[in-house]
């Protein structure tokens, strides 16, 4: 069974990142054009095969290689949370515990239910944290506005000021 990752990768999760392409089960992107790291998202696999409980989200340097991973799980963002809720109500005797697996022929995705929401927040926050935005450009000291003058010009040298000094 296909996992559909391109539907959910592009529709579904619904990145917006520079370059994204869906290779086989992986995303790729580059959220800075002309930067080295790219950033690569699979579906984190569990010790059965062809189950998954998560995203793998990796940053890679286009020299260095990787040069961090973090999973984040289904369950810390209660993607499956529902889905698993109304499974359990009906008693139909699945032990889902926000996974999904790969094996089925209902035709359907095998992530259908998935409420992505808190994992899209989580990958943008993730992004935002290894992809800042370019920042603007240094102003210059010819840039920089004039020092503001103040309301009453300096007395003339020699003259005595009228004010009480200390």
């Amino acid at each position: 069974m296909p996992l559909h990752a391109r539907q959910f990768f592009l529709q579904h999760l619904a990145l917006p990142y520079e370059g994204g392409a869906v290779i086989g089960n992986s995303y790729y992107a580059t959220p800075n054009p002309g930067s080295p790291l790219r950033l690569r998202i699979d579906f984190q696999p569990t010790i059965t095969e062809h189950e998954y409980d998560g995203l793998r989200l990796r940053v890679i340097h286009t020299d260095r290689g990787a040069l961090d991973t973090t999973v984040l799980s289904f369950a810390d963002h209660d993607t499956f949370t529902a889905r698993d809720t109304r499974r359990e109500a009906q008693g139909s005797g699945r032990d889902s515990n926000n996974r999904f697996r790969d094996w089925h022929n209902s035709g359907r995705p095998p992530w259908h239910g998935a409420h992505t929401e808190g994992l899209t927040y989580a990958i943008e926050q993730y992004v935002q944290l290894w992809f800042p935005p370019p920042a603007s450009p240094a102003r210059s000291a010819r840039d920089a506005p004039a020092p503001a003058m103040s309301q009453q010009p300096p007395a003339p040298p020699g003259k005595k000021s009228s004010r009480r000094t200390r």
